[in-house]
């Protein structure tokens, strides 16, 4: 798919927003703006054919949110987390997720100091702006669960002592689809706090063409800065973004909109649980920040409709007679978006 403009995408089932269109407001002209676009320059350097998950990441970061990346082995899940993070100016944490890990190896845990006859408390990798918890359904729901006070609350707290984590921060987990011995799936709850879960396909003809090409050019993906990412944004442009992004406006007709598409999955046969209300906040942040990017002031029915697939897929529940049906989540949300009144 070529790299149209927002607001010309009508293919829903690919999260894939280009670059910006040319400008009708004064968001064209945000440094800030500009710099989180040149991000997906950097990126490329190093990912080809993934430009959705890459905006979705951004929109994630710029929103406060957190991502599920999902796809099956080889699909550079982990190198585009690792390149994205090459191109801002943050710090950022890998953590790959294993059976034996435990919760202080990811909060950080009080150790005893011999000088002070006292204890202390180390940090773990989890204080860092950008965290790429690996494979995190390797490992058991123990450990998991150690994630959540800092997703949501953006904290860690231990011995009854509450920590802040840096701002931004960003949870950027992946998991394979299709390999299920020793994994641990991630409850219900923990996925709602995933702001999106992004699907990473395989890629197509040239896309791989291309990526075997710059292999065998000696393109080594340990090696980020020899590929020539470098960094074009940093803390203080999400700040300003993040700023901007809320003075994004949204008409009463398309937050209405929103609800109807969150209670039509309620409503739907083939969901056992559907969308909360949180999920229909985040299709309204995620909203906003997709209208931002694409240099506009307000919040159109083509944004929502472009959000909704990962913003929702991960939040609704299959019913077992669909389940059995061979149905996808995705195919459920893209008839509901074919069905529910859009306003003009």
């Amino acid at each position: 798919m070529s790299n149209s403009s927002p607001e010309a995408r009508t293919d829903y089932g690919n999260f894939q927003p280009g670059p910006a269109t040319p400008v009708q407001s004064q968001l064209a002209a945000d440094p800030a703006r500009q710099a989180l676009l040149n991000v997906r320059t950097e990126v490329a350097k190093a990912v080809v054919g993934q430009d959705s998950a890459v905006t979705g990441l951004l929109i994630a970061l710029l929103t406060g949110g957190h991502v599920l990346l999902e796809g099956v082995p080889g699909v550079a899940k982990t190198l585009l987390v690792r390149a994205l993070s090459a191109a801002l100016n943050l710090k950022t944490n890998r953590i790959q997720f294993t059976p034996d890990l435990m919760p202080g190896d990811v909060t950080g845990s009080l150790i005893y100091d011999v000088q002070s006859s006292g204890f202390n408390f180390r940090q773990g990798p989890l204080f860092t702006n950008i965290l790429l918890a690996d494979e995190i359904n390797r490992t058991p729901p123990k450990t998991q669960a150690s994630l959540l006070e800092a997703m949501e609350e953006h904290q860690v707290s231990v011995d009854g002592v509450s920590r802040q984590l840096p701002s931004p921060f960003m949870v950027a987990a992946t998991q394979n689809p299709v390999e299920f011995e020793g994994t641990y799936p991630l409850p219900e709850a923990q996925l709602d706090r995933f702001l999106l879960k992004l699907t990473m396909p395989l890629p197509g003809r040239e896309d791989e063409i291309e990526v075997i090409r710059r292999h065998s050019n000696g393109f080594d993906p340990s090696n980020l800065a020899g590929a020539g990412v470098r960094p074009v944004a940093g803390a203080d442009d999400v700040a300003r973004a993040r700023s901007s992004i809320g003075q994004v406006e949204i008409s009463a007709e398309v937050l209405a909109y929103i609800v109807d598409i969150v209670r039509a999955t309620r409503a739907a046969p083939s969901f056992q649980l559907g969308v909360s209300p949180r999920g229909a906040t985040a299709l309204l942040n995620t909203s906003r920040a997709w209208a931002w990017l694409g240099g506009r002031s307000f919040v159109t029915p083509d944004d929502v409709k472009a959000l909704t697939l990962p913003a929702l897929r991960h939040r609704v529940e299959l019913s077992a007679e669909a389940q059995m049906d061979g149905v996808q989540p995705d195919d459920i949300l893209a008839s509901i978006l074919a069905t529910v009144p859009v306003p003009r």
